[in-house]
């Protein structure tokens, strides 16, 4: 039950849905507006109501006390994102007010209020000395704009009124009781009342009949004591929604005003094949335009299929028409008209019917001096041979008789379809007309008069909903086979929840088996992921998991052979297996995650193009061939050399090669040995340290889990195999391959004194140094660059996943370098060396520290998240990209000036893109530390992905070791940390053939 006490806290707002509108079925509040909104969730046309609950929700209801607000949808409104409505000490009503010019308020209302901003009277299409007398200093006046609110109270007095008779009558309940109608306006019965410059008297006896008159008088006693208010918004605009063509195109095609929260755009949510055809101060909305459609500027097109060639000339408005109707239009002369599709519903039968009128004709003026079609009807009946009996009944008045009961357009014929061409003969010339007459005459026609009740809104929606699918449709392939930045995800999102799944989901299969190359279809995979995520609508578990369900091991088998088509349809035929819950759907989005890895990975591996070794003599048997090299220190734009981002955006990341704690900590060493079989063992964190693992491969299939990143020994079996020193897989056994190549097997040691999830680049970096000591033990001679792309090449093949290739820059090229990825395949990767002041290399080891956090990375998924966020390009993730890459250069920068401070800023920077993109990779502990260091440093950040591992800090003052450790000790909750000095190494890995005592 509505009492006092519900309407005590309530925010309340109501939209009044208005009448009948002449330019959209749907009434002025579902009216499409030319506008796109890239940041929304979920892709949806933008309605007037949209923006009218986003302007009262957002800025001008903010800061009210509880209430009711009451908002016509008649007009469109543009309000200040700060309106700034003082409502101390607030009572009674209030009512917005938008300055407007003298002109407009004839025909318009305003508001005449005395200093206080209390309202004296509401003149509505005043004299100009009314009008003049409510102008403000700058010549403007309060416009009244449809917007009221009442505090609790007046809303509390209102209500009560509805069980007063005669005010009953304005209810439902009071019409189901048998009381005739009253109609009531918001403004000149209800809220006028309150206007301080009414007597009761003039008030009550200005209501007309005697039932008004009384409804009029309890108003007035209910409402009389509270005081109305006015607030006028400054730059605010309010445009009043008329009948007139001229005004409603004008809308459409004018910018609003810079302080609106809505973007116009050209083309919103329309496909168009040749938008340069489009002239600037033109729009379409809901469209689909294919082949040469040209359209002039002051012309709007709103939820049409149309096929060109077409030529819409200016003023003109067209809503509505479907595919079938281009053909009627093809060589039409279009100007000055308004042409409309509409979904009409007679009894049982739906049918479609056309109408067509001129941009400066009016509804309802007399057909005595109106125009019809832009001309005098006598004109017009000249032209076509129409007569005036045709349109209205004998025994219709003159006065009635105007364009809104004309009956000029056809929905039904005895023996015939009726089409566009039955409405749009009406402009065709006399010579023209005669045949097409007949044909009209016989057919039965109702007026726009009479159509109105008969409009199918459910239709009418319904098929605005399936243009928009299939303009969508459109964009999805627009948006893939033109690699563009933009976010597929709100219309995915849109799509699942309207039932347009399976269209859209139709379209990324065709994109991806249609695709030029692995990346685009890489990407399409992933949207099909995304579709299917939101299909499991938040069920299901996490997103990201494992992909390698046995139904789906035929599909990824036809991937990763390179047969992209018959993969893309196998998968297709399994999704649907997928389908009926959400476990399983989100099962389904990981493996088509999966499969996108595949094709990731096919693309990544074209840059073993890169990859050249020469012969070099064969050490002899039983020398080892030692490879020691540096960490790295990811200053900046790590994350950019990932794939897909690295291919797809381009990439640069600026890293360092660094000694920790004086030495290089990761190396390998590879022998000959007279045995025909490969001995891998790692070693601890020194070449001297004991074995930790040892494996030993004598049959080709010891190395077919090389591909299992988890495996024992896979990092080294994927070298033998990625080098070529094994041919895997192959007829010939393993040991006769050996002894025919080498006369004997190879034995690999590998160490590495750092932490795992170091992120120091560990991983790569040692794969590196496995291939380089692997190709010279072999014979073989390759440069950096060559073993760069190898490592790449090699993390492909061993599937982690990872494959950025910043690591192995960072630790294979000495110094400070930057490495730079192209947005393109095959991806290729080029590493500048930055010079840097003389000393300067000093001073950064003199201010460079290594903290390690004592805590490990424990996501595993962060990659996939990342990729995720990536492929749905999400703004943030887009823009992110673009930050980091541009952050490196700037970093690049401020080391060849030898600049610190800038150095720091950098880092610091570097840190919050790392956090953006991973989200997560901060623990809690790794805060409290680099809170506790703030004061002491330029700039400090994760090492790597973060997550944990080691955390590098570019110091104020030079040699800090000591400083830092007390600042740590002192800290509460760090857990057990470490301090390691690092310098730059300027002199890079190192090659040594030793004899046989490596030790």
């Amino acid at each position: 039950v509505v009492t006092s006490d519900v309407l005590r806290e309530a925010r309340i707002l109501i939209l009044h849905m208005g009448r009948d509108f002449s330019f959209d079925d749907c009434g002025r509040a579902f009216t499409c507006l030319p506008v796109e909104e890239p940041g929304a969730t979920a892709e949806a046309l933008v309605c007037n109501l949209d923006s009218l609950l986003g302007t009262m929700t957002q800025r001008l209801c903010v800061g009210s006390p509880p209430g009711v607000w009451v908002c016509s949808t008649d007009m469109l409104l543009t309000v200040p994102s700060a309106p700034g409505i003082d409502w101390d000490g607030f009572q009674g009503v209030r009512v917005i007010a938008v300055p407007g010019s003298q002109a407009y308020a004839r025909n318009h209302g305003v508001y005449l209020t005395d200093e206080q901003g209390l309202v004296h009277d509401i003149i509505y299409k005043g004299t100009e000395a009314q009008i003049q007398q409510c102008a403000g200093p700058d010549g403007t006046v309060p416009l009244v704009c449809g917007v009221v609110f009442f505090s609790s109270d007046a809303a509390e007095q209102l209500l009560a009124t509805h069980v007063i008779p005669p005010l009953d009558a304005c209810t439902y309940m009071g019409l189901d009781s048998g009381a005739p109608p009253i109609q009531l306006s918001l403004f000149f019965d209800i809220v006028l009342c309150m206007a301080r410059g009414m007597t009761e008297d003039e008030f009550v006896k200005g209501g007309g009949d005697t039932s008004v008159k009384s409804a009029r008088s309890v108003l007035w006693t209910a409402l009389r004591a509270f005081p109305l208010s006015m607030a006028c918004i400054p730059d605010a605009s309010y445009d009043y929604m008329t009948t007139s063509a001229s005004d409603h195109i004008r809308s459409l095609t004018l910018l609003p005003s810079s302080a609106s929260h809505l973007r116009f755009c050209k083309t919103a949510h329309s496909h168009v094949d040749q938008p340069w055809l489009l002239e600037d101060g033109s729009s379409v909305t809901n469209c689909l335009l294919e082949g040469a459609v040209r359209l002039a500027a002051g012309s709007v097109i709103q939820h049409c299929h149309l096929q060109g060639p077409l030529e819409i000339g200016p003023g003109c408005l067209l809503s509505g028409l479907a595919a079938g109707s281009s053909p009627a239009l093809q060589g039409c002369p279009l100007r000055d008209i308004v042409l409309q599709g509409h979904h009409v519903q007679l009894r049982d039968l739906p049918c479609c019917v056309f109408t067509l009128t001129g941009r400066l004709d009016d509804w309802q003026s007399p057909a005595k001096e109106a125009t019809y079609l832009n001309v005098p009807w006598a004109e017009f009946f000249h032209r076509t041979g129409i007569r005036e009996g045709d349109l209205w009944d004998a025994e219709m008045p003159q006065k009635s008789r105007c364009l809104l009961s004309a009956r000029l357009f056809p929905v039904l014929h005895a023996c015939e379809a009726l089409g566009l061409e039955d409405v749009l003969w009406l402009l065709a010339p006399t010579a023209v007309a005669g045949e097409r007459l007949a044909r009209w005459r016989t057919a039965w026609r109702m007026s726009w008069q009479e159509l109105l009740p008969c409009l199918d809104k459910a239709a009418e929606l319904g098929a605005r909903q399936a243009l928009f699918f299939l303009q969508g449709q459109r964009k999805v392939r627009r948006v893939l086979l033109g690699r563009q930045d933009i976010s597929l995800l709100p219309l995915a999102r849109s799509a699942v929840h309207e039932g347009y799944h399976e269209a859209v989901l139709g379209t990324l299969d065709e994109v991806a088996s249609t695709a030029s190359d692995a990346g685009i279809a890489a990407r399409a995979l992933a949207c099909i992921a995304e579709v299917l995520g939101c299909m499991a609508r938040g069920e299901g578990g996490l997103r990201s998991g494992p992909a390698a369900n046995r139904e789906w091991a035929s599909a990824f088998g036809r991937l990763e052979s390179g047969d992209i088509t018959g993969g893309v349809q196998e998968l297709a035929v399994e999704r649907q297996k997928w389908m009926s819950r959400p476990a399983l759907l989100v099962r389904a989005a990981r493996h088509y995650e999966g499969a996108e890895q595949i094709l990731v990975r096919q693309a990544v591996m074209s840059s073993c193009q890169f990859v050249t070794v020469g012969q070099a003599e064969l050490p002899p048997l039983g020398h080892w061939v030692q490879v020691a090299c540096p960490a790295r220190l990811d200053l900046s734009g790590g994350w950019s050399d990932t794939p897909p981002i690295t291919y797809e955006h381009g990439g640069a990341v600026v890293d360092v090669a660094v000694l920790v704690d004086g030495c290089q900590p990761i190396g390998a060493r590879v022998r000959r040995i007279s045995e025909p079989e490969l001995r891998l063992v790692s070693l601890g964190g020194t070449p001297q340290s004991e074995a930790v693992v040892e494996l030993v491969c004598r049959e080709l299939e010891h190395l077919q889990d090389y591909c299992q990143p988890h495996a024992p020994g896979a990092l080294l079996k994927a070298a033998f195999i990625c080098s070529q020193v094994v041919q895997f897989p192959s007829q010939k056994p393993l040991g006769a391959q050996l002894m025919e190549s080498f006369g004997g097997g190879f034995e690999v040691h590998t160490w590495s004194k750092l932490p795992h999830g170091s992120g120091l680049g560990t991983s790569s970096i040692l794969a590196g140094a496995v291939m380089a000591s692997l190709y010279r033990a072999a014979g073989k001679a390759a440069g950096t660059e060559s073993l760069i792309h190898a490592v790449l090449h090699l993390e492909q093949r061993l599937t982690t996943g990872s494959g950025g290739w910043q690591d192995q820059v960072g630790g294979l090229v000495p110094g400070i370098k930057i490495g730079r990825s192209k947005a393109q395949l095959p991806l290729r990767v080029e590493v500048e060396k930055i010079p840097v002041p003389d000393g300067f290399t000093q001073t950064l080891n003199d201010h460079l520290l290594l903290v390690y956090t004592g805590k490990t990375r424990l996501a595993r998924n962060l990659l996939q998240d990342v990729v995720r966020n990536w492929y749905a390009r999400l703004p943030s993730a887009v823009q992110n990209a673009d930050a980091l890459v541009s952050t490196a250069e700037e970093c690049a920068q401020a080391l060849r000036q030898g600049n610190l401070p800038l150095i720091g800023k950098c880092l610091d920077r570097y840190w919050q893109q790392k956090k953006c993109m991973a989200p997560g990779c901060e623990p809690l502990a790794v805060g409290r530390m680099m809170d506790a260091l703030r004061p002491y440093v330029y700039g400090q950040c994760l090492a790597g992905a973060g997550g944990g591992g080691f955390l590098y800090v570019l110091t104020k003052a030079p040699q800090q070791k000591e400083a830092l450790h007390q600042i740590l000790a002192k800290t509460e909750g760090l857990g057990n940390f470490s301090i390691h000095s690092i310098e730059v190494d300027t002199g890079g890995f190192s090659v040594e053939v030793l004899g046989c005592d490596a030790k």
